[in-house]
Formats: structure tokens, C-alpha cells, sequence
């Protein structure tokens, strides 16, 4: 059966291809014969108790520079679609969430929306590992300055993160007698803002592995970023360096540990990042690396995400 695919994402005229995972999932939809239709936040409409979005048929091609191509502008019912990919990049704020709302109106008429609305509003990807405390390095979230300075001194280095950030943007490591603490946590906000405080782990140095589920299983391979020099963050986008590796017995546990909760969430697609063996982030917004890792082994995780929907909307 030949499916409708709505596609919601950035502005596609600022993706990199050649990187980006909601590309991928693009190119294979249409190499399975589906139609795809491109649309942005600023597209959705409820009106009267009816949810719309004004939409354009794309067309994709890998490979070379004039990588999509648009059609004509159409209004249509938000749920004339079979799917909709949810793709919008954090952060995280009231915009998304109104977003999701829209979203659940389609999926309540029958659209499938990957992931689900709910459980991208109930997952948050820094907060939700605290479920599972055992697979995490020690973590501490809160808005409490005292607390964050005294889970320092006593894990002696950590990692202080924004709740609503996503590559790498923001995140310090700090240590017990590091003279920048205060400046660093003066730019988080000083209490005013909720941040997540964990406990660095040297392990980083090996890499932060990127492992893709696709409705719960794993793929064979993942991506470690790797940082550089003198550089503690491994993300991509922050200077690391990609290696595909295989997924180790410990990672292969830490899926099959979580997997209940994805599937009794209706998760489609979802990257851990692990690091020494620990959880540190559940990313279910709009998860990466299915090209790096693609492009190294014959894995095609994308696909298996489009035969996955095609089952849901058998």
C-alpha cells in the first residue's frame, strides 16, 4: 500500500544531507514508492476544532546539490496523512508543545505519528534516564545552586547540562576547584533554570555511542563521537569525530533493559547516547546518525523504520 508521509522539519533548505537522519528516512520512504509531503511549524492550523496543514509534495535525491525538489502549496486536513514523521529539532519549548497538541488531534483520526505525540511530551531526553538510576552514571537535576556546587565537591568533576539543549550546546565539564565554576554556572542561569548535573566519565575519552531502536531493537552498530584535543564534548557538531563500531554485550543489555518502556510508550525510533557502559541521554525528538552509519556498514535503519510504519498502518 502506497502511503502518504508528512515530513515535519526544519527548513529542509538548511539540512546537510550527506548527515542528516530525517533525510534518510526521506530517501527510503520514496524508494519504497511513498508519496512524501514537506511541511514546517509554521504550516499547522487548528481551526474550528479541525486540525490543517498547508503542504508540498517532495521529491528527494542523494548525492547532489539540488537534493529536494518542491510542489505546489495545498491545504489538507492533518490527518489525509497514513504518517507523519515529527522531526523538528529541539529545543524543547512551548512552540514543540503546541505542536504535539496539533499533532494529537491527526493521531486521534487515525494518523500515525512517529513518535507519538504524548510520549515525546513525557520523555524528556535529559530528565527521563532518572527511571533508571542503575543504568545512569549519578545524576542530580534541579534549580538548587547549593546542591549543584555540593554534588561537585563531591564527585569531584561533572558535567552540568541545559534541560532543552541538543548538540552539545552548553554543556561544561567542572571540577571541585575549578575557579570558572561560578562563571559557568552564572551562564546556566544561577538557579534560575532546572540543569542537570551528572558525574564526568573518563570513559568519554573512548567515545559517546550514539544506538539507534528501531521499535525497540537495536541496530548492529552505532556511532561513538569521539571528542578531540582538548575538547571533553563528543558531538558531532561540537568537533567529534564519528567511528561506526559494533554494539557491545553491555550496550545490547542496556537496550533490551529499556525496551518494555519504549514499546509501552509506542517509541518508533530512539537513540541512546552511552557512554562507559552508562545511559546518559534517551533521545526521542528527532534522533541521528543513521547516515554515518549507513554509510559504513549495510545496515539500513532507515528502511527498517519505513517497514516498521508500513506495518503500523497495514
Amino acid at each position: 500500500m502506497t502511503l502518504k508521509i508528512g515530513v515535519l522539519m526544519d527548513d529542509i533548505n538548511t539540512i546537510k544531507p550527506y548527515k542528516d537522519s530525517t533525510f534518510a528516512m526521506m530517501l527510503a520512504a520514496q524508494s519504497r514508492g511513498h508519496e512524501l509531503f514537506y511541511f514546517q511549524q509554521n504550516d499547522l492550523v487548528i481551526e474550528t476544532g479541525q486540525a490543517y496543514v498547508t503542504r508540498r509534495s517532495v521529491t528527494v535525491k542523494d548525492k547532489t546539490p539540488d537534493y529536494y525538489a518542491l510542489g505546489q502549496s495545498e491545504s489538507c486536513l492533518l490527518n489525509d496523512f497514513h504518517a507523519i514523521l515529527m522531526r523538528k529539532d529541539p529545543p524543547f519549548d512551548m512552540e514543540y508543545i503546541y505542536s504535539t497538541y496539533m499533532l494529537e488531534m491527526a493521531e486521534r483520526s487515525g494518523t500515525l505519528i512517529v513518535n507519538p505525540p504524548s510520549a515525546l511530551r513525557a520523555v524528556n531526553e535529559k530528565f527521563y534516564i532518572n527511571y533508571f538510576p542503575e543504568l545512569t552514571p549519578k545524576t542530580l537535576v534541579t534549580r538548587n545552586i547549593s546542591k549543584i556546587r555540593q554534588f561537585i565537591a563531591q564527585e569531584g568533576k561533572a558535567v552540568v547540562k541545559p534541560m532543552n539543549g541538543m548538540g552539545g550546546m552548553g554543556i561544561f565539564k567542572v571540577g571541585r576547584d575549578d575557579v570558572n565554576t561560578n562563571a559557568i554556572l552564572e551562564s546556566l542561569g544561577n538557579g534560575k533554570y532546572t540543569i542537570m548535573v551528572q558525574t564526568y566519565l573518563d570513559k568519554v575519552v573512548d567515545g559517546d555511542k550514539r544506538v539507534l531502536l528501531v521499535d525497540g531493537e537495536p541496530a548492529k552498530y552505532g556511532l561513538a563521537r569521539i571528542p578531540q584535543g582538548n575538547e571533553f564534548r563528543a558531538n558531532l557538531a561540537t568537533g567529534g569525530l564519528g567511528e561506526v563500531q559494533a554494539l557491545t554485550e553491555r550496550e545490547l543489555q542496556l537496550c533490551q533493559y529499556i525496551k518494555p518502556m519504549i514499546k509501552d510508550l509506542g517509541l518508533l525510533f530512539v537513540g541512546l547516547d552511552v557512554i562507559g557502559g552508562y545511559i546518559t541521554e534517551i533521545n526521542v525528538t528527532s534522533p541521528t546518525c543513521i547516515r554515518e552509519i549507513e554509510a559504513e556498514t549495510g545496515e539500513r535503519i532507515a528502511d527498517t523504520l519505513i517497514i516498521a510504519i508500513e506495518k503500523r498502518c497495514a
